[in-house]
Parts: C-alpha cells; structure tokens; sequence
C-alpha cells in the first residue's frame, strides 16, 4: 500500500510542477489542499472510525480502509488490486489464502513466484473436478478425538515455485487449504489408533515425547508419495502402515502453461 500512496503523491507532484509558473498556480494549489475531515462515515448504520480527506469539497478515504470495514481485499501488485471475493488482507491471495480459507483460483490471475517472476492463469475449469475426481473435495475434517492432545504443527508460508521445462512452464502454488486437510485427517486417524492414542487422546512417551509428530515441508532428499485427486483412504493406508512417526506433508496446486492440472498430495512417514 506504500506504493499506491507514493504513486499519489507523484501524480499530484508532476500535476503541481506543470502549474508552477502559470498564473493559475495559486488556484491549483487551493485544488490540491488535501484537509483531514471530520465528516462521520457510516457501514451499515455503524459509524467507523476512518482517516478521511476533504479535497476541493470532496470527501477521500482510503480504499484499504473501505476495504477492511466492508469486507473485501485490497492489495498492491503491479498496480491496485481488488478482489470481492476474499476478506481484507492487505496482501494478495492468488491461488492459496491463509488458514482455513478454501482456495479459489481464477482465470486471468497473476501469480508473483518465489523467483520474482510473475505467472499468468489461463484456465481452471479443472479445479472442481481437480483431474479425474468428480467434483469439490468438500469442507475440512471436523475433530474426531481431542486435537488439544497434539502438539501445535508450525504451519507453512505460502509458496509459488516455477520450472521452466522443454515440456512446458509449471507452476506449483501451495495450497495452504489442503494442507490443514491432510493435517487434520492424520491427526483424526492418530487420536483413534490404539498405537497412538489413548482415549481418544494422542499418547506420549514416558520422556514426553508424542508418538506421532506431523511437520509440513518434505526434507530434501526424501521422495514423498504423492497421489490425485483427494482420497481419505491413501492417508489411511499409510499411517496403518507404521502409526507411530513422523509425518511430513505437503499440498501443491500444479499449473502448466498457464492451465490447472491438479492438487497434489504429498505424504511421507517415517
């Protein structure tokens, strides 16, 4: 937002440098005057409190403050950006927003990419089927034991990793939504193992230590199975196979060349 406000400011300093000079400069100057305001402004009958600007009679405020008090995003990338759908951030959103929030790519999407580069989205009419699945995934997992028993998991930072291939230009956004689903789902399956639980409760070690660890990231070196489209029984498979572990996981929303292909699950246990 710092960047919009320097860009007003450069607006109305070349505006005020080509009046300079010109028996109109005093006028201008009245123009551009910028006083605070102390005119009320109300959202839904609620007064807010909000920095507002009187400019040649005219009220100003900020559009991330309107944006916050009614509820939809505003953001700097490359230019002002809006979204109506997503709740005010005051960051982009593109492809994976933060906690439980599902994600909701669009056509026309500008992703930033860890490399600084900028990915165009073409085309998502396979998000909702999401390669061979027959339609959304549907809401998170609700709590089937105590998850209060589990030790907090570090949740990862938002992710855009580009590979320009002879094949074609891939892009794989994490998708922090997905995450807390396979999150959620292997800690429904610890807190009802009789390996790991107790009471629908995760069991620890007489040292303290839990007998199942969840981490998001894969380590280097490790190959991950990976499998789509979502399917509860793949997790399932894997942690019957060994209950205690730890376990490693990660979801990549996967473009190429501008086209949705897939969300990735990918799990590891060890």
């Amino acid at each position: 937002m710092k960047k919009r406000n320097s860009a007003g400011l450069l607006a109305a300093g070349v505006l005020a440098g080509m009046l300079i000079g010109t028996p109109t400069v005093q006028a201008a100057a009245e123009y551009l005057k910028a006083l605070p305001s102390a005119a009320p402004i109300y959202v839904d009958g609620r007064q807010m409190d909000m920095e507002a600007y009187s400019i040649n009679g005219n009220t100003y405020v900020k559009l991330r403050d309107v944006g916050a008090a009614v509820g939809f995003n505003v953001y700097w990338q490359d230019g002002v950006r809006i979204d109506s759908t997503a709740p005010y951030t005051g960051e982009s959103t593109t492809g994976s927003p933060a906690g439980d929030a599902p994600s909701a790519p669009r056509a026309g999407d500008i992703i930033r990419c860890d490399d600084g580069s900028d990915y165009t989205v073409t085309d998502v009419s396979r998000y909702d089927k999401n390669m061979f699945a027959s339609g959304p995934v549907g809401g998170l997992p609700e709590p089937a034991c105590d998850w209060d028993s589990f030790p907090e998991v570090e949740q990862p930072e938002m992710e855009a990793r580009r590979y320009r291939l002879e094949s074609g230009d891939y892009l794989f956004v994490r998708n922090l939504h997905e995450c807390r689903r396979l999150q959620y789902t292997v800690m429904n399956l610890a807190g009802n193992h009789p390996d790991t639980s107790e009471d629908g409760k995760l069991r620890y070690g007489s040292k303290g230590t839990p007998y199942v660890r969840i981490q998001f990231g894969i380590p280097d070196g490790v190959t991950p199975q990976k499998f789509w489209p979502w399917r509860e029984s793949e997790v399932e498979r894997l942690f019957n196979s060994c209950p205690p572990g730890t376990y490693s996981l990660d979801v990549w929303d996967v473009y190429k060349d501008g086209v949705f292909q897939r969300t990735e699950y990918n799990i590891d246990a060890f």
